[in-house]
């Protein structure tokens, strides 16, 4: 090689040993900046929190330049140094020493007095340990785990729970924003004997249903029930509408309205014909197609709107009443450039038609936090605007953003406010009554809508009060807030046992943009790889396949790229055991392959505060 060549690369190497040597300056700062919360967590997390800084100092920086220069020597270009920050740059820095015909720099300057934790072996290694004790052991055909949503169901259908098992579920999953402490008693119980029966190490996790922020009541419609038959393209019948008065005697899918006097429906006869005049005053015949165990079923060609107290008449003479219908569902029909009002009271709002519009939110400190000019999305982000004025009792939203048509509202669908910080803490009281539940018999708890370190520490305390050491934590990252204070909070969990992080794809995604989604779901996974933190990939997996029981491909694909995390979340669905199945097949396919990644290390802007301060952050 040419003298020329020679020189030219120890210039390269030595204009990249200064930049790697600023890198470990900024390391050794951030460091001493996290010293006291370092010392603070489990020996045998020490290394971990440790790793966690230097990563999070290492990508306060923009180091592509670096990266170039690295990749031009033949050096590693620190792509793939999430689980040993340290010994990866030290590894470089020492090779580019050798190319510059350098000495060996000195790094004393690591040293910064952190206590020696327990030897725990490589970073890829540890996070294994780490991703064993919170999830258990890994199936022999995969190593990404499956945790799922249980549905009421699994109460009382222990059959659906071994089936659920047999199909590959690692993680049964019971929220406690639904059911009660009797059913989740029932479900826990199912999953512990299918475990047993199976010889499967299943983990029980629970969720907390957290500050969840609602629309309020909206005043119910009329108690009328529109049913119609089924027509092709051109409006022909191709099917017969079909009801039962009465009660159904079958457990099938056909609607039924009541009818008084109960005996009025043991005298009708198959063929007869029943005539009503529905409630737009239409007249209308019913033919009867069966009698059974106090069930008419009818059926009829045209549309029929069934209300409470319609009379229906028989061929005979006979008459006999509608009973109470239940209410209809009422919506709020927004559109682009209407005016939505926020209000603090829950009293039921009536079902106007036009703009502006009123509902009630169930947080009453967003209209002490909230100012104007703050974006708030609706309905998983269907609806979105921006506050235009803001009182002690409402606020008043722009709409901006909503579907060609119009987006309908209705009562208890979620808010988010992404530019607001909500002084509020993440455990409710309801959680707190749900905890002494989930210590006694879940071995994680998951939390919702986390935000700070301040929060973290209020679970920590109230599992130690209840005597619940044992019980793992997963930290449920669903809102802007949560992913920037996200290094202050592993810092605190590690502090705990054992300990992850949930991706929780649907908030996230509002509060972030969808189109921002991947980004930081990316960035969550590189930090928590550099805490040895195992991750649980959430929210819409296969979510086609489970409901309907047909995937799309995008599902597929986004299925397994979460091969990346170390579990991946399924919600409930009819389709619920052959989603698992599919999920299943596609991991162990993706486990066999190796992952190309080399990462382009830009600035990373969201944890800056963690590299520079000594955490004074409110909350943190």
């Amino acid at each position: 090689m040419p003298d020329r060549v020679f020189q030219q690369r120890r210039e390269v190497a030595a204009q990249a040993m200064d930049a790697v040597q600023e890198l470990f300056r900024v390391v050794s700062k951030a460091r001493t900046a996290q010293l006291d919360r370092i010392n603070r967590v489990r020996p045998r997390h020490r290394w971990s929190a440790v790793n966690l800084v230097d990563y999070a100092a290492v990508r306060s920086q923009d180091v592509r330049q670096l990266q170039a220069d690295l990749s031009e020597l033949g050096l590693s270009s620190l792509g793939r140094m999430e689980a040993g920050v340290e010994d990866h740059l030290k590894a470089v820095l020492l090779s580019l020493a050798a190319i510059a015909d350098k000495p060996e720099p000195d790094l004393d300057m690591l040293d910064v007095g952190i206590d020696p934790g327990e030897d725990q072996g490589g970073g890829q290694e540890t996070l294994v340990r780490n991703t064993v004790h919170l999830l258990g052991r890994a199936p022999e055909d995969r190593e990404t785990r499956i945790m799922v949503t249980l549905p009421s169901e699994a109460a009382g259908d222990p059959a659906l729970v071994r089936d659920m098992v047999a199909a590959g579920m690692n993680v049964a999953r019971v929220n406690c924003a639904h059911d009660g402490p009797e059913e989740w008693a029932r479900m826990i119980e199912h999953v512990r004997a299918a475990a047993s029966e199976s010889d499967k190490d299943l983990r029980i996790s629970m969720d907390l249903g957290g500050p969840k922020v609602r629309t309020g009541p909206i005043e119910p419609g009329p108690r009328v029930e529109k049913i119609k038959p089924t027509r092709d393209a051109r409006g022909h019948i191709t099917e017969r509408a079909r009801l039962w008065l009465g009660s159904s005697p079958h457990d099938d899918l056909l609607p039924s309205v009541p009818v008084s006097p109960a005996s009025w429906l043991t005298q009708r006869s198959v063929g007869e014909r029943i005539r009503l005049r529905d409630a737009r005053e239409s007249g209308r015949s019913l033919h009867v197609v069966a009698v059974e165990d106090g069930g008419v079923l009818v059926e009829f060609a045209k549309t029929v709107y069934f209300a409470t107290d319609l009379v229906l008449t028989a061929a005979n003479g006979d008459r006999a009443v509608l009973g109470e219908l239940p209410e209809t569902e009422q919506a709020l029909r927004l559109n682009i450039g209407d005016t939505l009002r926020l209000v603090r009271s829950l009293e039921p709002v009536p079902a106007v038609s036009h703009s502006p519009f009123s509902i009630g939110c169930t947080l009453p400190e967003a209209f002490e936090d909230v100012e104007p000019g703050d974006r708030v999305w609706l309905n998983d982000g269907k609806i979105g605007g921006v506050v235009r004025s803001v009182t002690p009792d409402s606020m008043d939203i722009d709409v901006l953003h909503a579907g060609p048509n119009g987006s309908n509202l209705k009562a208890e669908k979620g808010i988010n406010f992404p530019d607001t910080e909500l002084r509020i803490r993440s455990l409710t009281e309801q959680d707190r009554r749900d905890l002494k539940f989930v210590a006694r018999n879940a071995d994680i708890v998951n939390m919702s809508f986390v935000r700070s370190r301040t929060d973290v520490t209020d679970l920590l305390d109230e599992l130690t009060r209840l005597g619940a050491t044992d019980v793992d934590v997963t930290l449920k990252i669903e809102t802007v807030g949560g992913f920037e204070q996200l290094p202050q909070m592993l810092l605190e969990v590690m502090r705990w046992k054992d300990a992850g992080v949930m991706i929780a794809r649907g908030d996230l995604a509002v509060e972030t943009g969808f189109e921002r989604l991947a980004e930081v779901q990316q960035e969550i996974l590189w930090l928590c790889e550099a805490a040895h933190v195992p991750v649980i990939w959430a929210t819409q997996v296969l979510e086609s396949l489970a409901k309907k029981g047909i995937p799309s491909r995008a599902e597929v694909t986004d299925a397994a790229q979460g091969q990346r995390a170390e579990c991946v979340m399924l919600n409930k669905g009819p389709f619920i055991i052959d989603t698992i199945a599919a999920l299943s097949s596609i991991l162990g396919r993706m486990s066999g392959h190796v992952i190309k990644k080399t990462d382009l290390l830009r600035k990373l802007n969201a944890w800056d505060e963690f590299v520079s301060e000594r955490g004074n952050h409110p909350g943190g």
